[in-house]
Parts: structure tokens; sequence; C-alpha cells
């Protein structure tokens, strides 16, 4: 069991608001053989991880690469984090590359091995200014075809998604966005929303959901895109997606989803959104939900 991470070389600074490109994702292939585990940031339970190092293949054989782009510290960052994995017997690495690093074969071939891969808290445009586009992307989702777990927490379960939440907002007459916790309305084009990174292709996912309240926000951005199924994860709770495409809910709060592909979304002026036979589940522990037939199902206690 090391508590000294193996290095996977080479870091420059990533520019820090640039635009991700469109994200590698499998057209028309089967589904993942791997699993998600998204965590809506705060703490994180032992059983949680534990079930992200299961999910990599159990302790003495788990081999994860820890990406912390999404910090302000790194690297300190990806040691503690390769550190709490590793004391759960797994074997960690940190994966830490710029977007040039991301496009290096030698970099890349780094991954091919990796049972689990796991993305830190922070900005989530870190990483995808990092990532988006690159080889090192696809070669993340060709393990996650082929069976690895992908995790992350906080900033590293928003870029799960195609369509990624920033944080940032665009009130009437703002081009730029700025960062903020409050969204006072529900509203058109006031969410700043950019590519992720596309391993949960078919939601947009929230975080610190609860916790911070940021039901305006998630809501905006569905009835923007009612294709997508909204995922407003709260804080030490996590969204576990398995390879038959079934969502389960584990840790300590709940999960909240808005599904508006059944939804009427009238056309309306100006920035004012509205919807009918919006779909609603507020989803606790133990909780499961397919989001195919969209059905939920709630444990009795």
């Amino acid at each position: 069991m090391s508590r000294n991470p193996r290095w996977i070389p080479g870091f420059a600074l990533v520019a820090l608001l640039t635009t991700a490109s469109t994200p590698w994702v499998p057209a028309g292939g089967p589904r993942p053989k791997g699993s998600l585990v998204i965590v809506g940031g705060g703490s994180r339970s032992e059983a949680m991880m534990r079930r992200f190092v299961e999910l990599a293949g159990g302790a003495g054989r788990a081999r994860i690469a820890v990406v912390p782009m999404a910090s302000s510290e790194p690297r300190a960052t990806g040691i503690e984090v390769a550190a709490e994995l590793d004391s759960l017997g797994a074997k960690s690495s940190v994966f830490l590359v710029d977007s040039v690093q991301a496009e290096s074969a030698a970099q890349v071939g780094q991954l091919d091995s990796v049972t689990g891969i796991w993305f830190t808290g922070g900005d989530q445009a870190f990483l995808t200014a990092a990532l988006g586009g690159t080889a090192a992307l696809g070669a993340m989702h060709r393990r996650y075809q082929a069976g690895a777990v992908v995790g992350g927490t906080s900033a590293g379960a928003a870029i799960m998604s195609d369509s990624m939440i920033t944080g940032n907002q665009t009130p009437p007459g703002d081009t730029t966005g700025y960062y903020g916790d409050e969204y006072p309305a529900i509203a058109r084009h006031r969410v700043q929303v950019t590519p992720g990174l596309g391993f949960l292709p078919e939601a947009i996912v929230d975080q610190h959901f609860i916790r911070r309240e940021r039901h305006n926000r998630l809501m905006s951005a569905v009835i923007e895109r009612p294709r997508l199924i909204g995922v407003g994860i709260d804080e030490s709770t996590a969204l576990e997606v398995g390879p038959d495409g079934r969502w389960r809910v584990l840790g300590e709060s709940e999960v909240v989803v808005y599904d508006a592909r059944r939804a009427r979304v009238p056309a309306l002026a100006g920035a004012r959104l509205g919807a009918t036979d919006l779909r609603v589940h507020l989803l606790p522990p133990g909780s499961t939900y397919d989001p195919k037939s969209g059905r939920a199902s709630i444990p009795e206690r």
C-alpha cells in the first residue's frame, strides 16, 4: 500500500478560461462497460470511496489515475487524493497535464492500464481547458468503454456531462459572465453552459445542490435543454451509474432529478421560461432511477 503516489510526468499552467473543444464521445457504440461515481462535493465518506475502489477492481487490484487540474493547487491535491485512495488498497498515480501534454503519446499511454479515473474538485473550466477534445480524453473514454470506473467530486462532477454548468451566470446586458452562487431567477440565457467531458451525455449535472440552493440554476439549464435530464447532487452524496445505465444514490443526502423530455416548453418573450408536465424526483440514499423509462424507486424504511 503506497503512501507516495507515482507521478505521471508533465505539467504546465493551463490557460484559465479557455473554452474546451467538443468532447470525444463514441458515436453509435455500445454502452460503456464501466461505471460512474459522481459526488456532489463536500465530505466523502469512506464507504463511498471504498465503493469507487471496489468498482475499479478492489483492494490490491485497483489502479487509479487521479486527475487534479481543477484544483488551484493541483500537485498537492493530487498527492492528497492519491494517498486517500491508496489507504483503501488502490495503487494510485497523479495524471497532471496541460492541453499540449494531453496530446502526447507518452502521457496518454500512461492511462492504458488504469482501472479507475478520479477527477478532483476545484474549477471545472480548468479541467475542460486541459482535456477537452484531446487524445488523453479519448483514452479516458476508451478505458471507460472497456470497464474502468470514472468518478469525481464537485468540479469533477460538473464535467461528467456533455453540457457543463460552469458556475458563471450572464445577467441581461452582460456578455462575459461572472461567478456567483445566487441565481435569483429561472430565466433564459442566465446560466453559462459550455462543453463538458461527455461521460454522462444524457444528463446535465449540478453539485453542492441542496446545500447551496441551486434549484433556479439547474431548472433554467434543463428547460432550455429539455432533451437532457437535470441531476442535482447534494454534498456528501454520490450518483452511481452502472453499465446497465441505471442510476443509484449513495451517501448521506439526496439527488434531485428534473426531467423535461416530455414537458411542454412554450416559446416565451424575452428571458422568461415556462414549462408544464416537468417531472421532478427527490431521491434519498438507496433510490434508483432508470433514465430510459424515467421511473424512480425509493426504498421504504
